[in-house]
């Protein structure tokens, strides 16, 4: 199989052009956070603003722009059936938004997610939380967080590795989408400490080493996972499915799940040896 590359002369150079493009999309979030957002549901119930459309129309602009030859799954897009033909090519995912829910209820844990995806593994990524004034990156050359201003404009940068643990200490679990079945993951693995955090942000905190697993059961789409699990990727962790293989983009045409759809998984730092 053959895939087709983007035209870049490293991962760097895409990873800038999604630093660009997440930061302009915070303009429009942080105003209508400021101001009080107005939601709506989807077909699939999930909650959407206009702060989803406005930071997605910013992104889609600044990528297409850039990157013409690539293909981009954005999230809003696909919600309206416009989806492109990823068929053996590289691509792009795009949640302008993650943790919607958090945005609509005021907290500040909510991120702009941009990934690019290469024979299913996501190996660059770009997690941006505008209201808490930092961003992540992965790509092949490690991962790093960085602290943004008020005139959105990057400060500081510094490199960020996964803990390596045999048994986890500190656990991150979602706010908006606790189960049965992850309440008894948590009780099960060990880790003394549970935090609840919303969005892509608890892959970061696990590439940043102040988290070690984060158990995520039920429904994800990709544009979800794929920027926070190349900055774990990135940062010497992994995200794996409930078999222990690597979670994989671009899944579509399948019968019993609907295309993008991931499956149950768990994103952890570097694990030693038991015992």
């Amino acid at each position: 199989m053959t895939i087709t590359r983007p035209k870049f002369s490293s991962q760097q150079s895409i990873a800038a052009i999604f630093e660009r493009a997440a930061l302009e999309a915070g303009r429009p979030i942080l105003a209508i956070h400021r101001a009080g957002p107005n939601a709506r549901y989807k077909a699939d119930a999930s909650p959407v603003t206009e702060a989803d459309e406005q930071a997605e129309a910013v992104i889609l602009s600044e990528l297409e722009k850039a990157c013409p030859d690539i293909p981009i799954v954005a999230e809003e897009r696909a919600a309206a059936g416009c989806i492109p033909d990823i068929t053996d090519k590289a691509f792009i995912l795009v949640d302008p938004l993650d943790g919607t829910k958090e945005f609509i209820n005021g907290h500040d844990d909510f991120t702009v997610n941009i990934a690019l995806i290469e024979d299913g593994a996501p190996v660059a990524g770009f997690v941006y939380a505008p209201a808490l004034g930092i961003a992540y990156v992965g790509t092949v050359d490690g991962a790093q967080k960085l602290w943004i201003d008020e005139n959105f404009r990057v400060m500081r940068r510094e490199p960020i590795h996964a803990r390596t643990v045999a048994i986890p200490d500190i656990a991150v679990a979602s706010r908006s989408h606790r189960c049965t079945q992850t309440d008894g993951f948590l009780s099960g693995c060990g880790a003394r400490e549970i935090r609840t955090v919303g969005s892509s942000l608890k892959f970061c905190l696990i590439a940043e080493g102040t988290a070690d697993i984060y158990p995520r059961f039920g429904r994800t789409m990709e544009w979800d996972t794929a920027a926070g699990d190349a900055v774990l990727r990135a940062a010497g962790g992994m995200t794996v499915d409930l078999d222990g293989a690597p979670l994989r983009y671009g899944k579509t045409g399948r019968s019993d799940r609907a295309d993008f759809a991931n499956p149950d998984f768990l994103a952890r730092c570097s694990q030693t040896p038991k015992g």
